[in-house]
């Protein structure tokens, strides 16, 4: 027997003595809203913080290499998965997305050839930048249709970017980035998310064939935190943040210091065939990863500094490629910054790419099996699946490393196949690590309940919002009830604000789903709160456009009932 169970059997013998069980159905949610006094310092109650933040700001890196066209348009067209979890009802995830590309420049992708963005956000439509969809290589690759018009079927109108202020910036001007916010859009109300998505999401095929994946997502960061930069503003303070890598090849984000390592004057310690004019790819991997075991399919592969001579385990300053540690330290630092403001608030990191479909890295070198593949990228493929439309021409995709330890220190095992045709499973995914990282606003005591001549529970309880800093602290009021539960607002969605007045109000939720006791979802807990035998989660609901600023927290104070582990046995187990 559940714990609401059992406390309803309780108050059903409590009620037996006084009155009947059906008069009490009929008014368990006939009440007026009133002013909740209670004393404080008093042991009957007891301030408790709500997790009640759900900003979640989202970065993908985009692979805009030649091979990426298919790729890119598996994912426009998958995209679905991702936000009907970010808006699902128990989330109302109040999300930005970002995405940039993986061309940070190289020495061997020449001005002109390639426009790298490094780490600024894109927010144009496909159908404006066709150029991009065109790989003027050998051969050339038109992927014009493939992965724009084919999928984008939205005007410059609907793809309007409208102004919208920050937590930095009060001042209202069109943003690089998707958002919705409180159910308010930064892009026409009538135009769909997925499918603005589809025509901003693509990034084309002309990118620098050296992808730096981890290195592009470093500046992108970098630049969300500079007031000099269209992006500033990107990150909230208290936001979790989530970067999405999605790319067939592996990382190649090089120091500078030493781009001779791409040289054909340089010692080619790195090349696949020191003979060749121009390098392959496979100085990315090279130059950065060692493994060990039987090369036909090797124990493991290990992130590595190397130096210019291939000298490996030399200082951070010596690596010809980044360390690691560059990235898992900007991303650690992150969520230290946003976790002394709110506990809750993490990095999820998540890789489509070269991993089985099982999500594992596979890494074997195959200069017996696939030559051509080993040469191009010094080590055999992670994942390879047939290719619909050229059955002669698998999809391929290179494994990851560097990537892959990022990924596994923040998110262990967040990794999918970008050889399988269909993404939807792998943006579900990571929706749903998104999703589970917003938490109910659990009251983590046991109330009292203030009228027991009802089977629901009826708690007393004040809630207050405190600004950032040292701001001023607000008294919220109850969303608006009627006889039948909490009203929704036909406009915004939500629940109703309960005067023209107010722009925030609070929800308390007492009914268990599974064994509901009112005809109204409004008022249904979580699981999560049930399972943990609460008997009280709250809900914040904002009017349209009325965010809270990042940093801004929620604490409720409740009536406490006397004998907590009779009411809500096991609570909080």
């Amino acid at each position: 027997m559940s714990r609401l169970e059992l406390t309803r059997t309780h108050r059903l013998a409590t009620l037996a003595a006084s009155l009947s069980i059906a008069g009490s159905l009929c008014a368990c949610l006939d009440h007026p809203l009133k002013p909740i006094e209670l004393q404080k310092g008093s042991e009957r109650n007891e301030q408790v913080e709500l997790t009640t933040n759900r900003n979640v700001d989202i970065l993908f890196v985009m692979d805009n290499s030649g091979s990426m066209g298919e790729e890119q348009a598996i994912l426009a067209n998958n995209f679905g998965s991702f936000i009907e979890r970010l808006e699902h009802e128990q989330v109302k995830a109040n999300y930005r997305i970002g995405v940039t590309t993986t061309d940070n420049g190289n020495p061997r992708c020449s001005p002109g050839q390639t426009t790298p963005e490094g780490g600024n956000l894109v927010m144009s439509s496909c159908k404006d930048r066709l150029g991009d969809f065109v790989f003027n290589g050998d051969p050339v690759i038109d992927a014009q249709d493939t992965a724009c018009n084919d999928i984008c079927s939205l005007s410059a109108e609907q793809l309007e970017v409208l102004p919208t202020a920050t937590d930095v910036d009060p001042n209202e001007k069109p943003r690089p980035w998707l958002e919705n916010i409180e159910g308010r859009k930064n892009i026409p109300a009538a135009t769909d998310t997925v499918e603005a998505f589809k025509c901003l999401g693509p990034q084309g095929i002309n990118g620098c064939g050296f992808e730096s994946q981890l290195e592009s997502m470093y500046l992108s960061l970098i630049r969300a935190d500079n007031p000099n930069e269209a992006s500033y503003g990107f990150m909230r303070s208290d936001a979790i943040l989530a970067v999405v890598f999605v790319t067939d090849e592996a990382d190649c984000s090089y120091n500078k210091d030493w781009s001779e390592i791409f040289d054909a004057d340089g010692n080619k310690v790195f090349w696949s065939n020191p003979d060749e004019a121009i390098p392959s790819s496979a100085v990315c991997w090279n130059a950065g990863v060692e493994c060990s075991g039987d090369p036909s399919g090797y124990d493991s592969c290990e992130a590595v500094n190397k130096d210019v001579n291939g000298t490996v385990g030399v200082g951070d300053d010596e690596a010809v490629l980044r360390p690691v540690s560059r990235y898992t330290g900007l991303l650690a630092g992150i969520e230290q910054q946003k976790q002394a403001i709110n506990e809750s608030s993490e990095v999820i990191m998540a890789l489509i790419g070269g991993v089985a479909e099982d999500g594992q890295p596979y890494y074997a070198d195959a200069s017996q099996t696939n030559p051509d593949f080993q040469d191009k990228f010094g080590i055999g493929p992670g994942c390879e699946a047939i290719n619909p439309a050229n059955p002669d021409d698998p999809v391929t995709a290179v494994p990851p490393v560097r990537l892959a330890d990022v990924v596994d220190e923040f998110t262990p095992g967040n990794m999918f196949s970008v050889c399988d045709p269909d993404y939807g499973q792998a943006l579900g995914a990571i929706g749903d690590a998104i999703a589970a990282s917003i938490r109910p606003a659990c009251y983590t005591r046991c109330v009292e309940d203030s009228d027991l001549s009802t089977l629901i529970v009826e708690p007393e309880c004040n809630v207050v919002e405190q600004a950032p800093g040292s701001g001023p602290k607000t008294t919220l009021d109850e969303c608006l009830r009627d006889a039948n539960g909490y009203v929704i607002d036909a406009e915004s969605g939500d629940y109703a604000m309960p005067s023209d007045a107010v722009n925030a109000c609070f929800v308390m939720l007492v009914d268990d789903p599974d064994a509901p006791l009112t005809g109204s979802t409004l008022d249904d807990m979580s699981s999560e709160c049930v399972d943990k035998n609460f008997n009280l989660e709250f809900k914040v609901a904002r009017r349209p456009g009325f965010p809270a600023p990042g940093g801004t927290s929620v604490s409720a104070t409740c009536s406490l009932a006397d004998f907590a582990n009779e009411t809500c046995p096991g609570i909080g187990g």
